[in-house]
């Protein structure tokens, strides 16, 4: 079977149909699960997996607020290990090469399936070459939300890494050894899982700020350490430093700034890219230069709209996740950055936030003629990202920019098809690379807009033909038969499969 984009699908899944289907759908909610528990502290894996009967085939949930410094996600994988459970499905939010012990677990049958929104290093270039048994579902951040409330994703037992926690079992990022800001990607586990163990390193008897809530936690695990706070920062999380890549940035804030979107009111979210990260920062520039002040910027925050938020450059922060340390000290002082789930951040039958983005910023690691975006393969088919919130602010900004140099290391970021679709093209407006600026023909009003502009507007036709005057035309893709994984969209349908290499 071929979903709308041409894609095959094997047979028993729902195919993708447009961005916009969901909206001839309800929401389906099944009951939150509250806990009976009163007596809660456990000290160690194996005592908690005792008590909750953990066996062969259960599903268990994590969150990534840690990033590559999460240690809770390895320590229960090696409590598994011990015990040899089998056919194990993990659910976790993201999956980062500090998770290599799953490597293992893998090759010996004991996990065999995976939920993840987003998955790096040897567990995507394991799972890439055929070593999982099941099946990879890579969802979206909303996706998955809206999967777990909706009762298609069932969680047997959620472990909920927690900076800080009452013996109660409330519990926050912001305080303990190794805060980690807010605590917005388990909260949907937290309010529809079976079971939910929070994990803490640091036990106190009040909390300032509570993202995590007692009256929905079975058991409040006490261990030595929960990981590392430094590992949320990361190369991606950085400001580029490339002069290209600040060029494009520069060229793309100049863009926002003529298609008037960057004006008194607006709200903003960038991906955690470098270049990315330029745009916000060039976007503060402009604010500056032009007296103008926004109203919110959401999503996963950094220093940059810390500063712009204490400047009084935007009147409120809309925080899912902290990418950096400055954020999460904003979180615990600042009464104007505010927690979101989630659900509440992308989930499309939530009134979510990024419906209410002016633009976004993404990054592509292809976009095609139909500008289509893959962020979750190379070009070589191999696993080494996933949407994350890609695909569901993109649906809901007013505007969705997408920055890219045209090759990396002779390698075109331009093709006529894309390896894997993430993110659909009837969703991206614009893209901004170092030699010109291509607008999706379907929004003929921001053509209009740019009938005068001196920046250079181009087809995106041209642009790859450019581009391939360097590189060559790459050659199509060959993978094998086999289906490792699925690429889910935020709706629940299927819009690409991953393929063996």
């Amino acid at each position: 079977m071929k979903n709308s984009l041409g894609r095959k699908i094997p047979k028993g899944y729902s195919l993708f149909e447009s961005s916009k289907a969901f909206e001839n759908k309800k929401r389906v909610l099944i009951p939150e699960v509250k806990t009976k528990n009163r007596e809660k502290l456990v000290k160690s894996y194996s005592e908690v997996f005792d008590q909750l009967g953990i066996k062969d085939g259960m599903t268990l949930s994590f969150h990534h607020h840690l990033r590559n410094g999460d240690q809770v996600l390895n320590a229960c994988m090696e409590e598994v290990k011990k015990r040899n459970l089998k056919n194990l499905t993990i659910a976790s939010s993201a999956i980062f090469p500090n998770n290599e012990i799953l490597v293992e677990l893998i090759r010996n049958k004991n996990v065999t399936n995976i939920y993840t929104n987003y998955l790096n290093g040897p567990v995507a270039e394991a799972i890439s070459h055929g070593e999982l048994e099941g099946i990879l579902i890579m969802q979206t951040h909303g996706g998955r939300a809206r999967s777990i409330e909706a009762g298609e994703l069932k969680i047997d037992v959620a472990f909920i890494a927690t900076p800080a926690a009452t013996k109660e079992g409330d519990g926050s990022g912001v305080d303990g050894k190794n805060p980690c800001g807010v605590l917005g990607y388990p909260i949907p586990d937290m309010l529809y899982a079976k079971k939910k163990v929070v994990v803490t390193d640091t036990l106190v008897d009040k909390l300032t700020i509570i993202d995590i809530k007692k009256e929905y936690i079975d058991y409040v695990l006490i261990v030595d350490s929960i990981g590392d706070s430094k590992g949320i920062v990361s190369g991606t999380t950085q400001v580029t430093f490339d002069p290209i890549g600040l060029k494009i940035a520069k060229d793309a804030t100049q863009l926002l700034y003529e298609l008037g979107v960057i004006k008194n009111g607006f709200s903003m979210q960038t991906g955690a890219g470098g270049t990315s990260l330029a745009v916000a920062s060039f976007v503060r520039e402009k604010m500056l230069q032009e007296g103008i002040k926004g109203k919110m910027a959401s999503g996963g925050i950094t220093a940059y709209f810390v500063s712009m938020l204490e400047e009084g450059l935007i009147e409120e922060i809309r925080d899912v996740q902290c990418f950096d340390l400055e954020a999460i000290q904003s979180y615990k002082k600042n009464e104007k950055h505010y927690l979101m789930s989630a659900s509440k951040y992308a989930n499309p039958y939530d009134e979510p936030v990024v419906n209410d983005l002016s633009f976004m910023i993404l990054g592509a690691t292809e976009i095609d003629l139909d500008f289509n975006v893959n962020v979750t393969t190379s070009s070589n088919g191999v696993i080494m990202g996933g949407s994350g919130g890609h695909s569901d602010a993109a649906y809901g900004a007013d505007i969705a920019l997408v920055v890219a140099k045209t090759m990396n290391a002779r390698i075109p970021i331009i093709k006529k098809a894309v390896t894997t679709i993430t993110t659909p093209g009837s969703d991206i407006d614009c893209l901004v690379t170092e030699r010109g600026i291509a607008i999706n023909p379907k929004r003929k009003d921001l053509l209009e807009k740019l009938k005068m502009s001196k920046l250079n507007i181009v087809s995106i036709e041209e642009l790859m033909n450019l581009t391939y005057q360097f590189t060559r035309e790459p050659k199509p893709f060959e993978h094998k038969d086999r289906v490792v994984g699925l690429v889910e969209y935020r709706d629940g349908t299927i819009i690409d499969v991953l393929y063996q290499v």
